[in-house]
């Protein structure tokens, strides 16, 4: 990894489910000061004490320094990455609430799924202040605060979105690769973010619509046709959109989701929790491309109906 003079101690996260909860435990075990935000009280007093607790794949357990319901708060005394870990649905609403965070030497990272939530932020807080990450570990809420890993594929990939910020993203980087969250500096983040969204877009609406599992979706003959079938569809909108997947990608991809875990991805955990799926910033992101560059999706199109069908219920 390249040498960089950013080395930042005090971090936020915002969002306490389990990708945050991830995030905020391994900062916290790495020794450096961490504040878990989230609208809920519920999920941040465990995080105090004992702690959050993280197991499966990795087994760890840390405290976090403080917790907010406000971002306000964060901003009294600021640190100096804050990492957002919400569901896309609440990015414009955090991005505003942001506003007056943007600083020399801050910096906002969009550690989430989707296409062009580094866009939604940098719309309000300026390109320099952003960042987007790329996140390769699949979790499980147990109850606040206790989080199961059911796999962690290292590394993590983040990216500035200004080459200005080049040397703090290496410097975080650094940070987070020291806590055990291996992370990789790249050039290529939005190919990277395409590359894990085809996976998202095939399995998580699918399992969200039936109510199975991803092995289940795997091995019933039926619902694997309609994943090959958005595989396909979305390696053809990124094609046409130019973003590089590399040309082994669709082995690849088949490879990867024929060894997904037997658990329930966050979208049908969403639709099963009553909240509204990120669904328009995965399927709906693919449809908008494939508009743009003259491109018919429509197992897209009927996969995000049905899906946006159930959000209401």
């Amino acid at each position: 990894m390249a040498e960089s003079n950013y080395r930042p101690t005090k971090f936020a996260v915002i969002g306490a489910g389990p990708v945050g909860g991830v995030v905020a435990a391994f900062l916290a075990k790495g020794g450096y000061e961490v504040t878990l935000c989230d609208v809920v009280p519920e999920l941040l007093a465990p995080a105090l004490d004992p702690g959050i607790i993280l197991e499966g794949v990795d087994n760890l357990q840390a405290q976090v320094a403080r917790t907010t319901t406000r971002i306000d708060d964060l901003l009294k005394d600021p640190p100096e990455v804050i990492f957002v870990t919400v569901k896309a649905t609440a990015l414009p609403l955090i991005a505003s609430a942001l506003e007056g965070f943007v600083a020399e030497g801050r910096y906002v990272i969009s550690w989430q799924n989707g296409i062009d939530t580094e866009q939604e932020l940098a719309q309000h807080l300026g390109t320099k202040a952003v960042m987007r990450g790329v996140v390769n570990f699949g979790c499980v809420p147990l109850g606040p605060a206790r989080i199961r890993l059911a796999f962690h594929h290292r590394p993590h990939y983040l990216q500035e979105l200004d080459p200005a910020s080049r040397d703090a993203a290496i410097g975080i980087c650094k940070v987070l690769t020291e806590c055990g969250l291996d992370t990789k500096h790249s050039e290529q983040i939005t190919d990277m973010v395409w590359r894990k969204t085809v996976l998202n877009a095939c399995m998580n609406p699918i399992c969200a619509v039936t109510g199975m599992t991803m092995v289940e979706i795997i091995n019933d003959p039926i619902t694997f046709n309609l994943v090959d079938s958005l595989i396909k569809e979305g390696i053809a909108v990124a094609r046409a959109n130019e973003f590089a997947l590399g040309s082994g990608y669709y082995p690849y991809a088949i490879s990867y989701i024929k060894n997904a875990g037997n658990h329930k991805p966050s979208m049908l955990q969403d639709i099963e929790a009553k909240r509204r799926t990120e669904i328009d910033y995965i399927n709906g992101k693919i449809i908008k491309y494939g508009a743009q560059a003259g491109i018919a999706t429509p197992y897209n199109s009927m996969i995000r109906g049905l899906v946006k069908a159930l959000e209401p219920k």
